[in-house]
């Protein structure tokens, strides 16, 4: 977002950093010196660390305890239960100009976006208005200037030593409910920024450690559940306080000059541990990968303006270049034009995305900081979903976008491991977090509400290269995150668990399966109005497995208005607790009214009353390897569990099998040989060289023979990059006047 510049020709006749130099020209200086030498501050030797490595890793040690006791203490303040239940908070220390230098365990996504925020106050003239002083309290949720949606709350306290500014305490939580136009956590339909919620853009909310009175007033009414906010911010606060009384007392015990000499060394540190990781874990080379998300709103048409309500295909491929000397170069040219929609990022959004992917692979230890940012480079096109070029978009729903884009780099990752051999580091992609389980209306306390259940941080886990995926095990973007207790989620909710359970053939197929995903059933119940999202991909594939391995199934809506439960429940009757087989769905046997089964996921929300059904289900992750390369008798076993529906033995694994009088499945080896033969025949029979292939649809493309969705895909990444367009016509032979 383009933000004017309030800093003007504000002078500081002594600064606030280090011996009396303005934080602003602290922070030019930091980034002139790194773009001269390449390192952190300039610092090419680490004289700390060699001169007393066991001291160095104490004050390492210290601190980040510090950061991860303060979020424990922190968790156990809070009131949601998307904190408490999942985790989803995180505390950080920042050098005075705002790089990372140390975080507690948690969201990683806030590494970078927390940093910033901070350099955005630096850089804006905080110094000087509205002024930074010992016991200020700071606070953020702007994607803009350093966030991933309005959801994402921080705060931010400055740390003194003897007047002199020496770090910054960060803390963020995701919250319940920010006030946005559409009643949910995270709303679906907003067009504009204006639709987005309460936006507190780094604005100065508390002094002397006490949070201003106007302030506090305005959290009483700014959003629906004042109660959630008031409580989480405590909890965010009190966190920061504890690393800051941290802080000092290790600064009185080392020194000032080893706590700076201390941050600066731990910085580049890591910035040389990441290089030496890519040189030793990964082949140099170009890796590519494209994911997809399908936005369903041209049925929103009279609930939308008419220039939002439309279908959309969003492009979100993503290149990785791997040098020789350990850089590491994503580019994420061909990307979609951002939409009048929810799904739009920004860049500090797009960086947060990056950290959660590189804290799963390249930096899996507790040496997390500014330094990995140091030594990576981001390219996104301006205009594009990850850097639009209209400051007004609605930011709501950005990991919808960020999520399809890194899997392409787990992928081109886990490509690269393989090729070096780190095979146990191979990850076939992480799937598309959803169901998304929001809605809002009145509770069943009688008081207007909106809420996000937070069990979608808990889908399948994709396969590895010698191993199967876990079951309904993580998120992408928290990878501590499990489903909570469906207790907590209905203390929050006027929805009501009938069921709860692994879902089959949810998981991508592959000589190595991807882990399962589940579903909920829920009954609507104490409210007479919500209104309900089903949020995923749903007509398209996000990504494709690896290796040959097939992607995690799309999931679909099934829900129920109008039911008989009421009635079910006063005679006793059965009553569904699962969906299951969708071709013998437990829904549509067990509860009679109005079923709402389709694949319209990504649209507005529906208006739900007591005893209507609700369906939400998870994704499973993606599959690595050809499919009729797995185990028969692993096959077998996913059959035995309930994870495999029986047709799919037959015709994907080519696995012949027969249920006993004792109800186990047992494998037929000699079958399955003869049917797995016929298998790789049919291939060879149906398969085309690509030269043929590309000549039998050039035609296709040379009319930009597709739907509306995919040729406006199509025509945004030619528009938006020349590169894109340019090797896509090279591609398929065509013109060089084309048009999309």
């Amino acid at each position: 977002m383009k933000l004017t510049d309030y800093s003007g020709d504000l002078m500081v006749a002594r600064g606030i950093g280090y011996e009396g130099k303005p934080i602003a020209q602290a922070l030019e200086d930091s980034e002139q010196i790194f773009r001269q030498t390449g390192c952190y501050q300039g610092v090419r030797e680490l004289p700390l660390k060699s001169a007393d490595p066991i001291r160095f890793e104490k004050i390492a040690s210290r601190l980040r305890g510090a950061l991860v006791g303060a979020r424990e203490t922190a968790l156990n303040i809070s009131a949601s239960p998307i904190v408490r239940e999942i985790g989803e908070l995180c505390f950080g220390l920042y050098t005075p100009e705002g790089d990372s230098v140390t975080l507690s365990t948690g969201i990683m996504a806030h590494i970078h976006t927390m940093s910033e925020a901070i350099k955005h106050m630096v850089r804006s003239g905080y110094e000087t208005n509205p002024g930074i002083a010992d016991g200020d309290i700071f606070i953020n949720n702007d994607p803009h200037i350093g966030d991933v949606h309005t959801a994402d709350v921080q705060q931010f306290v400055p740390i003194f030593w003897q007047g002199e500014l020496i770090a910054w305490a960060a803390g963020v939580t995701h919250e319940l409910d920010v006030g946005a136009a559409q009643p949910s956590g995270m709303p679906m339909g907003s067009t504009t920024r204006f639709e987005d919620g309460w936006i507190l853009s780094c604005e100065k909310v508390g002094s002397k450690d006490e949070l201003r009175r106007d302030y506090q007033y305005r959290s009483q009414t700014a959003t629906r559940m004042p109660f959630y906010w008031v409580l989480d911010e405590k909890c965010r606060i009190a966190g920061c306080h504890l690393v800051r009384k941290a802080v000092l007392s290790l600064v009185e015990a080392e020194g000032i000059d080893t706590f700076r000499q201390f941050c600066r060394e731990a910085i580049e540190d890591t910035r040389r541990s990441f290089v030496t990781r890519m040189k030793s874990m990964t082949v140099p080379g170009t890796y590519r990968f494209g994911s997809f998300i399908d936005l369903n709103h041209s049925v929103d048409v009279g609930r939308m303006p008419e220039h939002a309500a439309v279908d959309t295909l969003i492009h979100a491929p993503l290149e990785l270049k791997i040098g020789a000397e350990g850089s590491f170069d994503i580019s994420l040219e061909g990307a979609s034009k951002w939409g009048y929609h929810s799904f739009n990022a920004t860049p500090t959004a797009m960086q947060a995305g990056l950290w959660v992917a590189l804290t799963q692979t390249l930096i899996p230890n507790d040496k997390v900081n500014d330094g990995a940012y140091l030594a990576t480079r981001l390219s996104i096109p301006h205009g594009s979903l990850g850097d639009p070029d209209n400051p007004y978009c609605s930011n709501t729903l950005a990991w919808g976008y960020m999520v399809p884009t890194y899997t392409g780099l787990m992928r081109a990752l886990g490509t690269a491991f393989a090729s070096r051999g780190y095979v146990e580091e191979v990850l076939s992609g992480i799937p598309l977090t959803g169901n998304v389980t929001q809605g809002g209306g009145v509770s069943h306390y009688g008081q207007e509400m909106a809420w996000s259940n937070f069990e979608m941080s808990c889908v399948g886990i994709s396969a590895g290269y010698v191993k199967d995926g876990e079951h309904s095990c993580a998120a992408m973007w928290n990878p501590e995150g499990d489903m909570g207790d469906v207790e907590a989620w209905e203390l929050i909710e006027p929805l009501m668990y009938l069921g709860r359970r692994l879902r089959p053939s949810t998981a991508g197929m592959g000589k190595y399966r991807g882990g399962s995903g589940w579903e909920s059933v829920r009954m609507l119940h104490g409210t007479q109005r919500q209104e309900l999202y089903n949020l995923i991909n749903s007509r398209v594939f996000c990504s494709g497995g690896l290796f040959g391995g097939y992607p995690a199934s799309n999931p679909y809506r099934h829900n129920v208005k109008r039911t008989d439960l009421k009635e079910r429940f006063a005679k006793q009757l059965p009553y569904p607790v699962a969906d299951g087989n969708p071709e013998e769905s437990g829904i549509q046997a067990n509860v009679s009214g109005e079923h709402l089964r389709d694949h319209l996921m990504n649209r507005l929300s529906d208006t739900y009353e007591e005893y209507d059904l609700y369906l939400s289900v998870l994704l499973g992750g993606h599959g690595l390897g050809d499919v009729i390369e797995r185990d028969p008798t692993k096959v077998a076993d996913d059959l035995n569990e309930g994870l495999l529906l029986p047709r799919f033995a037959l015709s994907a694994y080519g696995v012949v099998a027969t249920q006993g009088d004792d109800g186990k499945w047992r494998v037929d080896g000699d079958a399955t040989h003869v049917r797995r033969e016929a298998i790789r025949k049919n291939r060879l029979a149906r398969s085309v060289p690509v030269t043929e292939w590309i000549a039998q649809q050039r035609p296709r493309v040379e009319k930009c023979d597709f739907i509306e969705p995919v040729r406006r895909m199509h025509r945004e990444s030619c528009e938006l990059s020349k590169k894109w367009r340019s090797e896509y016509v090279e591609f398929w032979g065509l013109q060089q006047d084309w048009n999309a």
